[in-house]
């Protein structure tokens, strides 16, 4: 229950990056009990704001206040995550900060105790740790090593070793984005009932109907500033994104579309489970030309496998792999370039960019054999300039320029090159593999835009995402992978597909 005593006021938090002003001069204010949405496009300054609440910048002016339970107010010094910790507050990241050589407790308790003392509470962690993780219904493997767990389980990780530390202001980043419906309504309820305790929660997400359903305030902030605030209660998905872009920004609709002969036919794959992937079994899959075949799931359930496969990175221990132009039982990433196989990757920091090469050069990375592009073994570095001048223009990607390392953008910008990159070629065959993870509403719709428009000129398009809601409004046909087997549903209900990425029957 909000109440009217503080635990936090954030005032005049200004962060500079050589010319860029990332935060400007931000008020924020946080009540006991209460949940605040911070909302806003990519950059436009939040996790920055967080990142000096929490310590781990320090800005160049303002404060951070925060009040204890009887009242009294502190100020934090700046730049000291340790003085955070102090005044318990919490922060799970969009990206995690796990030691992946480590076990889920030794993760958690990292920090908590003297490093020589580490194993002297360990049973009474591991009771806490039990206790918390039945009251939050999020599980995780507390023997396992982390680099063994799949994306969805570290996020639990992440959330639970806030948890643990007994925080009263809790800040989460995307939180919900490898959960299925049911975990995510499950960790809202869980959240609710702490934040009736006196929990006070930071919650960022993209996901406006979460915000909705959860907050009490929320927060926009565009180009470094804060533009306004509103109670939850007064606002809807059109008000919020008025405020977040400026102007009026309708998501885009989908119409049926037509499709053609068979673009890509997977036929009793099986891959055993890697170190960080489930594997796959038995599975078979038909994409048309003209169809966004949806997969949805919960992270870890070979969803990786299947895009490796795909991708020619992983071979099938049996299966076949037949696309419109040569059937075979493994592809390689150059023969899957080669028959048109178009790949935006589910790590775009990873596998989707050279982090020390330029724009330019990653926009044509896959494209080296081209003769516009070299010749005789050296790059035409007019033509590759004039080539990513046009590209970054057309799918605004915004940054230090196309002769800056990649590594300098946003991670909405590096999924904007990528997505040029990709659809550009008009590949017969795309793969899009949490294509809009971490994106803002108008960048998430601008993907989506693009993916429909490469579905309606006649590709086909398998999207992979952990965002059931994505894949209700893309996909003209439903599969759920669970436990690395895949089962095509009629139903749009999110409970039921809920169910099946459970490994319920409907």
């Amino acid at each position: 229950m909000t109440t009217s005593q503080p635990v936090l006021s954030l005032r005049g938090m200004t962060k500079r990056f050589g010319t860029v002003t990332a935060a400007d001069a931000i008020d924020l204010d946080l009540s006991r009990g209460e949940v605040l949405a911070l909302l806003g496009e990519n950059g436009a300054g939040k996790t920055t704001l967080m990142n000096m609440l929490f310590g781990q910048y320090t800005p160049d002016s303002g404060s951070v206040h925060v009040w204890d339970e009887s009242g009294t107010e502190r100020l934090l010094p700046p730049g000291q995550p340790h003085a955070a910790i102090e005044a318990r507050i919490g922060m799970v990241h969009q990206h995690f900060t796990l030691a992946e050589n480590l076990s889920v407790v030794d993760n958690i308790l990292l920090g908590t105790e003297r490093l020589f003392h580490l194993n002297r509470n360990r049973r009474a962690a591991r009771a806490k740790l039990e206790a918390l993780m039945t009251h939050s219904g999020l599980h995780a493997p507390l023997d396992a090593r982390i680099r063994d767990l799949s994306v969805g389980e570290r996020q639990r990780v992440e959330i639970l070793k806030a948890l643990y530390r007994d925080v009263r202001i809790l800040v989460l980043d995307e939180p919900t984005a490898v959960l299925t419906p049911q975990e995510a309504d499950g960790l809202f309820v869980s959240m609710r009932s702490m934040v009736a305790q006196g929990l006070s929660v930071i919650f960022i997400s993209h996901k406006l109907r979460e915000v909705l359903s959860f907050s009490d305030r929320i927060a926009v902030l565009r180009h470094g500033a804060k533009v306004g605030e509103m109670a939850t209660a007064e606002a809807d998905t059109h008000s919020i994104i008025r405020m977040m872009i400026g102007e009026e920004h309708d998501a885009p609709e989908r119409s049926p579309g037509k499709t053609g002969e068979t673009a890509l036919r997977l036929s009793g794959i099986n891959v055993a489970p890697g170190r960080d992937t489930g594997g796959l079994l038995d599975v078979s899959l038909d994409l048309k030309a003209g169809e966004i075949v949806g997969i949805a799931g919960v992270s870890g359930n070979g969803q990786s496998a299947l895009a490796r496969v795909i991708s020619g990175l992983v071979a099938p221990s049996s299966g076949s792999i037949e696309t419109a132009t040569a059937s075979q039982t493994a592809l390689t990433p150059r023969t899957a370039l080669a028959q048109g196989i178009g790949r935006i990757p589910e790590d775009r920091h990873h596998d989707g960019i050279v982090a020390a090469l330029s724009v330019a050069e990653n926009l044509v990375i896959e494209r080296l054999d081209d003769p516009e592009v070299s010749r005789a073994g050296f790059l035409k570095r007019s033509a590759m300039a004039k080539h990513a001048e046009d590209l970054s223009a057309a799918y605004d990607v915004r940054g230090p320029g196309i002769h800056a390392r990649a590594a300098l953008l946003s991670g909405g910008n590096i999924q904007k090159l990528i997505l040029a990159r990709v659809l550009e070629t008009h590949p017969g065959v795309i793969l899009a593999n949490q294509p809009t993870r971490g994106l803002d509403f108008r960048a998430a719709a601008e993907v989506s835009r693009r993916l429909i428009a490469a579905r309606d000129r006649g590709a086909g398009v398998i999207l992979i995402s952990e965002d059931l809601d994505e894949v209700l409004s893309l996909a003209d046909r439903i599969l759920v992978m669970h436990a690395g087997e895949l089962t095509e549903t009629a139903s749009r209900d999110r409970s039921a597909i809920g169910q099946l990425m459970a490994g319920h029957a409907a």
